[in-house]
């Protein structure tokens, strides 16, 4: 099990491939993601790997957190998530993940924030057909109809599909082909969409329910801390 990768949604456009075919891709953006932290069962009980990616204010940042990145001697970090890989997968910390860790035409399992739509009706939320447009229906017309039984059981039954808050959730879409990656400008496009905004955090992973790809490299694609370290100093100059 390897480590997966944070990343930003950039939006969506498209690609053509060599026979001309039209393929829509949403475009996700790494945004200098880092390693800043590791978990191991010695000292924690289990295995992953923490990375960070974004860059947040140390203002914006508790003392604990400021610790950490110091420690790390990494810059602050907007966004920061845990991967669960296996002992011989973790990579040290301070490692910049490229976006070539996900090898072109392999299957992903993708994690995002659904778009909030606030309060929803029964017919926009779980797509009900609505009560009859006549006929002695009047006035609920788009309600979601009866909600309980009778006497017996006398209630309504916990997870009854009704109206409610809609979106704004955690959301997985599995078996997502990636089509393209830009290692140089850290960039990795997948096909079709991905649950959540634009600008929203993203955690890509290598999909559960699929083979592995030939090409991945294990533990990952990434630069290790001295190269990144350098690289940063020289785009600071």
């Amino acid at each position: 099990m390897r480590s997966g990768l944070i990343a930003q949604k950039l939006g969506m456009t498209r690609l053509f491939t060599a026979d001309g075919t039209d393929v829509p891709v949403t475009v996700l953006g790494l945004q200098n993601c880092q390693v800043v932290g590791q978990r191991t069962a010695d000292k924690d009980g289990y295995v992953a790997l923490q990375l960070g990616a974004g860059k947040a204010k140390p203002n914006n940042t508790t003392k604990a957190e400021r610790g950490q990145f110091a420690v790390a001697r990494v810059e602050p970090k907007r966004k920061v998530a845990e991967f669960r890989v296996d002992a011989e997968n973790l990579i040290e910390v301070g490692a910049s993940m490229q976006a070539d860790h996900f090898a072109i035409g392999q299957f992903v399992d993708v994690t995002g924030t659904s778009i909030g739509k606030g309060f929803a009706g029964g017919m926009k939320r779980h797509n009900f057909g609505g009560l009859r447009a006549t006929h002695g229906v009047s006035v609920s017309h788009r309600s979601h109809g009866s909600t309980g039984q009778r006497q017996d059981p006398g209630k309504v039954f916990k997870g009854k599909k009704m109206a409610g808050h809609m979106g704004d959730r955690r959301v997985t879409t599995q078996n997502i082909k990636v089509v393209k990656t830009d290692v140089e400008r850290g960039l990795i496009m997948v096909e079709g969409a991905v649950p959540g905004a634009k600008g929203g955090w993203i955690m890509i992973r290598d999909a559960v329910k699929k083979a592995p790809h030939k090409d991945t490299v294990t533990p990952g694609s990434f630069k290790p801390a001295v190269a990144a370290t350098e690289a940063a100093a020289g785009e600071s100059k």
